[in-house]
């Protein structure tokens, strides 16, 4: 009888996607040595926690949306039902893989993964921003308001999956820094370019509907900011995060890439 809850997580979270998360949460590993096993592990539960967020962030209750990634979202294909089963399935799955000595021998490392994960997914992070976020219909917002409801709903992630490397690697203090600063960059970042995206492109090339914000009501960095100043703040955000990185030297490569990926990328 559970086969049908299984093929709905199958379905979330192995349908197309940019994976972003989990390849920060592998190169900011490699920055310290981690064993690349643990940071695979730590690098599925991020996603699976994204996964999750989507799911439920598709609902007729929150978003309601009926198509992601140029597929019918996991509510339209299956049910309601299932769709919220399968966000409590992805969730807690995430802390059964952080909590496993495969992931890491030392009890304190796991608990501080799960730990932060848990701050970086709950009611001080991401589920605050969707809050913030569905309650900001038709209200008038000012830029730093909207900056802290994207920090929580997009940036708690992203912060946690570059920090999960550092962790994972017992890193440094100011190697730490580097990596929160870098983080809080390129989340804001991939924010505004959502934003422009939502205003620029089509549902074909995104896969998901567009100009959702406005027919929602919602005001965004573009509707604020203006498309001109929302790309120079955008690029202004990539090259900040790239010189968050200068303490890792060429071994950051891949991170300064993710920087300029966030600007150009078309979905």
């Amino acid at each position: 009888m559970e086969k049908k809850l299984f093929d709905a997580i199958d379905y979330s979270i192995l349908s197309s996607g940019k994976r972003l998360r989990p390849f920060l949460v592998l190169k900011s590993s490699e920055l310290f040595s981690v064993e690349k096993e643990r940071a695979l592990r730590v690098a599925a539960a991020i996603e699976m926690v994204h996964a999750y967020s989507i799911v439920h962030d598709d609902l007729p209750s929150m978003d309601d949306d009926d198509l992601r990634r140029g597929k019918p979202t996991t509510h339209k294909k299956f049910n309601e039902a299932i769709a919220i089963l399968t966000g409590d399935s992805l969730l807690t799955l995430s802390f059964e893989i952080l909590s496993d000595t495969l992931t890491h021998s030392d009890a304190k490392i796991r608990c501080e993964l799960i730990y932060e994960l848990a701050k970086a997914a709950g009611a001080c992070g991401m589920v605050a921003g969707q809050m913030m976020d569905l309650e900001a219909e038709n209200k008038k917002l000012s830029i730093g308001i909207i900056t802290r409801i994207q920090r929580l709903k997009t940036g708690a992630l992203i912060a946690f999956s570059c920090n999960a490397g550092a962790i994972l690697g017992r890193a440094e203090k100011k190697h730490k820094f580097a990596l929160q600063g870098y983080a809080h960059d390129i989340g804001l970042a991939y924010q505004i370019r959502d934003d422009l995206l939502d205003v620029t492109s089509t549902t074909k090339k995104l896969g998901k509907k567009v100009n959702k914000d406005k027919k929602a009501g919602k005001k965004n960095f573009v509707s604020i900011l203006g498309k001109d100043r929302a790309k120079k703040q955008l690029e202004f955000l990539s090259n900040q995060a790239i010189k968050h990185l200068k303490v890792f030297d060429h071994k950051a490569d891949l991170l300064r890439e993710v920087a300029r990926f966030i600007v150009e990328r078309k979905k």
